[in-house]
């Protein structure tokens, strides 16, 4: 398999994927913008060839990087970023060269959260009530419905960025006065839950091979607009609710040969589970890594092996809770990174600091940890995140 990985350079795990899918077989032919001596040492020696463009977002340069490919290497089986913002280019290049994948004529329903939900209707998951944010009036009349508070967010987009949460009428003025001309947006019923995920692996057959489930107990908005640390858990089994819905979700969907990542609603008051989104990528914010710590696994190899044979080994069984928890510069915290490490150091599978592109929601610098005792692994959580009253 000759497989083109566009952006191997970043995020930081994309070599890991790269570095499997060598191991497993295929010959990886990278085009990013960072030059070649700057890669990291396990890329470089996973690329067959590197073909540096100026600018990624350039259609016509990465059309002549394919052309070069192809003259040189022959037919494409494979083209993928594994990143949320190439979704539509990844698309645009599958389609024009015949390359097996999700295409242009799909793309849309994975990039915009108001076609989202026309296919978890398909799956009988509950939904969140949304409205497509055209004018006041109409969003006025959208919340005499739910009533306050409400989300408006993009309509495409990740990340918590730009998501706002409507709590009364001064609120949607000021986001009236400040939202960004020409962009989307849509107006959502808020839900009162956590968000539980479903992540996995789907073979080229449609079956679900592999998947996890992660409980995030703050609101990433809430993080996001507040700039504060943020924590989630990694845990060793999926709810079986989650579980219902998550595979209904990827049925509807269609996917094929894919990394997912779908995000429902824990209600607290009655415990329902309501779709939120749907990400055809793996889960971000270290978030592979923890699959790999709680299930002792890992899940680069087996999503290379998917690819590549369309195999995936196991079963795995979840052993571990672990968590992530996060720190911001610009807060003073009780405990410093000698007194994390002599305390809980023994629980502490990795540490570092987290790039900046995504350190408004991830945080400065970050731990994991695991434990069999969930109990342990929050109370490690609360001793890293304790602030300095």
């Amino acid at each position: 398999m000759k497989f083109v990985f566009f952006s191997p350079h970043f995020p930081a795990n994309n070599a890991d994927f790269c570095d499997r899918l060598r191991q497993a077989g295929a010959t990886i032919l990278g085009i990013g913008d960072a030059p070649f001596d700057r890669l990291a040492p396990k890329l470089k020696n996973a690329l067959s060839e590197y073909y540096r463009i100026a600018d990624m977002e350039n259609a016509d340069q990465v059309l002549r990087a394919m052309g070069h490919f192809i003259h040189r290497w022959g037919r494409i089986e494979r083209f993928e970023s594994l990143n949320e913002h190439w979704l539509e280019q990844d698309a645009a290049i599958r389609t024009d060269f015949n390359i097996p994948g999700i295409r242009s004529d799909f793309i849309e329903n994975l990039k915009h959260k108001s076609k989202m939900s026309a296919f978890f209707k398909k799956a009988g998951v509950e939904t969140i009530r949304q409205h497509g944010y055209v004018d006041r009036a109409g969003v006025e009349a959208f919340i005499a419905e739910v009533g306050y508070p409400i989300v408006i967010k993009p309509d495409q987009g990740s990340g918590a960025s730009n998501t706002l949460k409507i709590s009364d009428k001064a609120d949607l003025d000021a986001f009236e006065a400040a939202k960004k001309p020409g962009v989307r947006y849509v107006a959502e019923q808020f839900i009162d839950g956590i968000i539980l995920t479903y992540d996995g692996l789907v073979n080229r057959d449609g079956e679900i091979v592999f998947a996890a489930s992660h409980r995030f107990e703050q609101s990433i908005m809430g993080v996001v607009n507040a700039d504060s640390h943020l924590n989630y858990y990694c845990l060793p089994f999926v709810d079986p609710a989650v579980e219902k819905a998550g595979r209904a979700a990827v049925k509807a969907f269609g996917i094929r040969e894919k990394f997912f990542h779908i995000e429902f609603f824990q209600t607290r008051a009655d415990g329902r589970i309501v779709a939120l989104e749907v990400n055809m990528r793996p889960p971000g914010a270290w978030m592979t890594d923890a699959i790999n710590y709680s299930y002792d696994m890992d899940v680069y190899r087996e999503w290379a092996g998917m690819v590549v044979n369309n195999k995936v080994a196991g079963p795995f069984t979840g052993r571990y809770y672990t968590g992530y928890a996060s720190r911001k510069n610009h807060i003073r915290y009780v405990n410093d990174h000698g007194a994390i490490l002599a305390a809980h150091g023994k629980k502490i599978v990795h540490c570092a600091p987290i790039e900046d592109v995504f350190s408004r929601a991830m945080g400065n610098f970050a731990y994991q940890f695991r434990s069999e005792d969930f109990e342990e692994v929050k109370a490690i959580v609360r001793f890293i995140q304790d602030v300095e009253r």
